[in-house]
């Protein structure tokens, strides 16, 4: 099985950034926690972050033309208003797993609605990084494959 793992804006000033809420591991720990992760499963994992939105519609789009089994993505604040990587989501035809290390529901006002968990399988919010190993569990119980 093959998971490409997105990460949005501002997932790379983790362990910086709100530690409070976010935790003090820096970005590239939660990568290595990832790619662990996936090893122990035997899950083919590419784990990309970018503060652009475009690019991480590019990656989407890579992710289906590559032939990836399915994607997990943590939007960042894209989650609460970008159409753009909605339909990008849905346009894969990839099983994706919407992931946030805070619970988004706990939060502000504007945190609370997510515009891309509806493109999405499901959403694990505010276990922290386990939140990506749930995720690659969920994908590999399904059949795998495009949808």
């Amino acid at each position: 099985m093959k998971i490409m793992v997105l990460n949005g804006p501002n997932l790379n000033m983790t362990g910086i950034r709100e530690v409070g809420v976010y935790g003090s591991e820096t970005y590239e720990q939660l990568k290595g926690y990832i790619e662990d992760q996936a090893a122990r499963r035997e899950i083919q994992v590419k784990v990309l972050q970018s503060n652009h939105e475009g690019q991480l519609i590019d990656w989407i789009h890579e992710a289906y033309f590559e032939g990836y089994d399915g994607l997990i993505i943590n939007p960042g604040a894209l989650t609460h208003y970008s159409y753009a990587l909605h339909d990008a989501i849905k346009a894969a035809l990839l099983p994706a797993v919407e992931v946030h290390l805070s619970n988004i529901h706990a939060r502000e006002e504007f945190r609370r609605r997510s515009v891309t968990a509806a493109a999405c399988l499901g959403q694990i919010s505010g276990l922290g990084k386990q939140g990506y190993a749930l995720a690659m569990d969920a994908l590999a119980a399904r059949d795998g494959g495009r949808a």
